[in-house]
């Protein structure tokens, strides 16, 4: 799919199902280290079109990023219904899976929206945001929150949920940098946590730390007995390698 996302879809779902739309994206999801994370940027009827240069995260130089991520924040306040980061640690995603850590760090992205969003899209297939209808032990307590959305390549398409990805891919970013800076050895501050040659390599000789996942199925280490295999583990190292 090609050319400037709008927000299009978005005021459909405005004139047709709600009068606040929260539109998600997630990152780090395939990563080896360190959070999952959410963002989240709320829009209304009035909100005007999203900052030139908005497009999905992904599609966009680490400069780009930095450079569109403050333009987002005063978007989002001045003419929609304001944004939202929200982080599942690596040790809640070891604790209740990765999807449930998605639902947590959505949770917490979305919780100080004022007003309260009354629908959320979210781009792709799947609904990690809503209660599963028979939760298992694994399952994250959360707040109740609006019904969803979901549509595939939202990323692409809507320039809300792009911005959102460039929120949520920027405060991620930044905080694998710092703690690049307590663990050099994993050059953080260049793969952000996930499957570069370097990084692999360094989990090989140095194993893992308190900011890996401990519970995948990382290179070189073993499984922990018990762990909760919320990963996805057989695609881990896929998806890590391809960034998403």
């Amino acid at each position: 799919m090609t050319g400037r996302p709008s927000l299009r879809f978005e005021r459909s779902l405005l004139r047709e199902r709600c009068t606040v739309l929260a539109c998600a994206d997630e990152v780090g999801r395939g990563a080896l280290s360190g959070p999952v994370s959410v963002g989240v940027v709320a829009v209304t009827e009035r909100t005007r079109t999203a900052p030139q240069g908005v497009r999905d995260s992904k599609l966009l130089s680490p400069e780009a990023r930095a450079r569109l991520a403050p333009r987002i924040r005063r978007w989002a306040t001045t003419h929609g219904a304001g944004y939202g980061v929200g982080h599942a640690s690596p040790a809640e995603i070891d604790a209740v899976g990765i999807m449930a850590a998605m639902r947590l760090a959505a949770h917490r992205a979305l919780v100080d929206l004022d007003p309260a969003p009354d629908l959320v899209l979210l781009d792709g297939n799947h609904d990690y945001l809503s209660a599963p209808v028979q939760p298992s032990l694994l399952d994250a307590p959360g707040p109740s929150f609006p019904p969803v959305v979901t549509a595939v390549k939202a990323d692409l398409r809507c320039a809300a949920v792009a911005a959102a990805s460039i929120l949520a891919k920027t405060s991620r970013d930044a905080l694998m940098v710092e703690l690049a800076r307590e663990h050099p050895q994993y050059g953080w501050h260049e793969n952000k946590g996930y499957a570069s040659s370097a990084h692999v390599e360094a989990l090989r000789r140095h194993g893992p730390s308190d900011h890996h996942r401990r519970s995948w199925s990382l290179p070189g280490c073993a499984v922990p007995a018990g762990s909760v295999p919320g990963s996805d583990t057989t695609s881990t190292i896929e998806q890590a390698v391809e960034g998403r």
